[in-house]
């Protein structure tokens, strides 16, 4: 399946940033997404490599799904890690995208039942 067919995404937050989201209703952007000028999502594939290379160590995150139709026009798919095409939303990423969430602790309880009810 084309990358750009992908149903649902993923980001991955802190969660203090997770609690900001949820306070404010829209991310203040931090880290990389500050940086980039962009916001940063994986594929369900994608996922536990980017929890690899960014989340190291970290021991409590939130994981949460996105409808990719409700990014709309600003969602879009850049080549990056290793030539891998991965979603980008160049817009507010707000409470209103998520469809579903998933506290997730340093062993990954649950995440693979996560991705495979959400997508």
């Amino acid at each position: 399946m084309a990358r750009s067919m992908e149903r649902v995404i993923y980001k991955i937050l802190t969660l203090e940033a997770d609690a900001q989201l949820a306070h404010d209703g829209v991310l203040t952007p931090y880290g990389v997404d500050a940086e980039d000028g962009f916001v940063h999502f994986s594929t369900a594939v994608q996922l536990a490599d980017t929890l690899d290379k960014h989340y190291a160590g970290h021991a409590d995150l939130m994981i949460l799904a996105v409808n990719t139709e409700a990014c709309g026009a600003a969602l879009r798919w850049e080549s990056a890690r290793g030539g891998d095409l991965f979603p980008h939303l160049y817009a507010p990423f707000t409470a209103a995208h998520v469809v579903a969430r998933l506290s997730l602790n340093s062993t990954r309880d649950g995440l693979d039942a996560f991705l495979n009810g959400v997508g």
